[in-house]
């Protein structure tokens, strides 16, 4: 699913989302999904910039944006990427964020080429089956570099 439209940094304004530090980029993604959790660890790896900070869906912040954009943390297709205020979602979000992250990703980019409803239907496919992957805690003993990067 796609974030609902909203103006830049208008969860600012919103006194269901905690306030957090905006300037680095946000993702917010399924706490107890092993796909999510070894996800969460490459951007900690590739992010050598360290403009990125993860949050869970299940965490106050993440469960506050999640609301503000009109998604669920208990909906698998809920995966939310703020950056610079906006909010990006789905098939969108990974394509913007990991060819910023690395250059072996920037192919990704191609599935920009897809209208919107393609590139959701693709996310849907591999959200709703990310507990084929395994359940973890995101938050249970990660690595010093991951530790850093998560909020809550």
């Amino acid at each position: 699913m796609r974030p609902a439209a909203r103006q830049p940094y208008s969860y600012r304004d919103d006194p269901e989302v905690p306030a957090f530090d905006d300037a680095c980029i946000l993702v917010v993604m399924d706490g107890d999904c092993a796909l999510c959790s070894a996800t969460a660890r490459r951007i900690a790896r590739l992010d050598r910039e360290d403009a990125v900070r993860i949050c869970t869906a299940q965490s106050p912040l993440g469960h506050g944006l999640l609301a503000h954009y009109d998604l669920s943390p208990d909906d698998p297709d809920s995966w939310l990427m703020l950056h610079e205020g906006q909010a990006r979602g789905s098939l969108d979000a990974i394509v913007a964020l990991f060819p910023r992250l690395h250059r072996g990703f920037r192919p990704l980019r191609a599935l920009g080429v897809f209208p919107m409803g393609v590139q959701d239907w693709l996310y849907a496919r591999i959200a709703r089956n990310r507990y084929h992957f395994g359940k973890t805690d995101l938050c249970a003993l990660p690595d010093p570099e991951l530790r850093r990067r998560l909020i809550s």
